[in-house]
């Protein structure tokens, strides 16, 4: 995949961050699953405070007795696209840590450092030659309870993997976004010493 122009690195970086990318139309392909395993391979090695390891992977492949059931835990709008995937996955964080005395206290950094995982797991599906879109747009109860995750587990997000598919699968207002996104400027993001004002737009 040939990054668009808005994809230029104002500072050296490896190619791999700005050739990853969220595409909404797959070929629907079934993955295999050593392949899948090794996206949440990447995952695993992602850093944690106190190397708590709060991320928890579920998933469903297509043509599976689980894919179904995956499939109806996304919005109306997420389901048209995503069930050309070829892989569901739901991300899940530990809410507690334990303790040097064994006890379970509220782990702050969960979320964040599941984040942390998804974006290894994403690079790698990249690297691979897949590409995983992450999904805001689920049932997050109903993930819960038809998922069997017990209590002390936060639902995050969902992600769809799959190859990259033609664009014209997809509805044509969706075409039209069917690309690489910009990012933001550099001095937008970053400032040193204390928050700037162009940082809040």
């Amino acid at each position: 995949m040939n990054p668009s122009h808005h994809r230029l690195s104002e500072h050296p970086v490896d190619p791999q961050f700005t050739q990853r990318w969220s595409p909404r139309a797959f070929t629907g392909e079934v993955i295999e699953l050593a392949t899948l395993l090794s996206f949440f391979e990447a995952a695993r090695w992602a850093p944690s405070s106190f190397n708590s390891q709060p991320w928890r992977f579920l998933y469903a492949r297509r043509d599976t007795p689980h894919w179904p059931r995956y499939v109806e835990l996304l919005s109306p709008f997420n389901r048209g696209w995503a069930l050309h995937a070829s892989a569901l996955v739901i991300v899940l964080s530990k809410t507690t840590i334990t303790g040097s005395s064994g006890n379970q206290r509220p782990a702050p950094y969960h979320a964040f450092d599941s984040g942390a995982a998804w974006a290894c797991l994403a690079l790698q599906a990249s690297l691979n030659g897949w590409h995983a879109h992450g999904i805001g747009g689920f049932d997050k109860a109903l993930a819960q309870q038809t998922l069997g995750v017990p209590d002390g587990f936060e639902v995050q997000i969902a992600i769809a993997i799959g190859k990259q598919g033609d664009k014209t699968l997809l509805p044509e207002d969706l075409q039209q976004r069917e690309n690489p996104s910009p990012r933001k400027a550099l001095d937008t993001l970053v400032a040193e010493g204390v928050f700037a004002p162009v940082q809040a737009s």
